[in-house]
């Protein structure tokens, strides 16, 4: 039989908490409930989850400090829960290391399907044999192969720790080589209508590539200013 999948659930809401639990072991998922930033450090190390759904305000420690520390030894699926709506706090979450951002209320078919979608995207950090990590979905430029079907990054002969975000953006500029896009159209490319006029997510996300990504002589990711990003492609 399969292991069940880990989710820490750290809300200081216990009802909340509770029914999230709930939602998620009605989907056969473990779950361990969290109440505050302290804690969700320590146990984090215990329960070593698959996920980690992160209310924003705790007691004590909050979500972006847990999210720093959890960052540091760690690149786990981490989704941010807040009532709070503001661009400033979503672009901070995502700065910080966040897959993804929901917001209270949710619903509980869409907080589900989020869990599964990071979970299913998630990329164990282990390197593939040639063959197998050009197989599928590719694309592939010097010293750097980019596959979306097994969620997975190859840069001068090195698996590359990424957030499927980041992945998807990459791909996605990469396989259209020298063409320009917005910053709208990447958001409704690469994050769908909900995110449409949170353009610095985009930036944040660029950032943590080229964090990860330098250029070579005949590609980089480049900035085209006053309008967007592109793969640029020389030869």
């Amino acid at each position: 039989m399969a292991e069940k999948q880990k989710i820490m659930i750290v809300d200081d809401d216990t009802n909340i908490a509770e029914l999230i639990s709930l939602y998620l072991m009605k989907e056969c998922f473990e779950t361990l409930i969290v109440n505050d930033g302290e804690e969700a450090i320590e146990k984090f190390k215990e329960f070593k989850p698959n996920l980690i759904l992160l209310d924003l305000m705790l007691p004590g420690i909050d979500g972006y400090e847990v999210c720093r520390e959890v960052r540091k030894v760690s690149q786990i699926p981490i989704i941010m829960l807040s009532a709070k709506g503001e661009v400033f706090d979503k672009v901070l979450g995502l700065e910080l290391g966040a897959d993804d951002y929901i917001i209270k209320p949710f619903d509980s078919k869409e907080l589900v399907a989020r869990v599964k979608a990071v979970l299913r995207r998630q990329q164990p950090c282990v390197p593939a044999p040639q063959e197998e990590e050009e197989q599928g979905d590719f694309v592939k430029y010097t010293e750097l192969v980019i596959n979306q079907t097994n969620y997975s990054v190859v840069y001068g002969g090195e698996v590359i720790d990424m957030p499927p975000k980041e992945l998807e953006l990459l791909y996605f500029l990469a396989k259209h080589p020298n063409q320009v896009f917005t910053r709208e159209q990447l958001l409704d490319h690469i994050w769908g209508y909900e995110y449409i006029g949170d353009t610095r997510t985009v930036d944040v996300h660029i950032k943590r590539l080229r964090e990860k990504i330098k250029d070579r002589a005949n590609w980089s990711l480049a900035t085209v200013w006053g309008i967007g990003y592109k793969f640029e492609v020389r030869k």
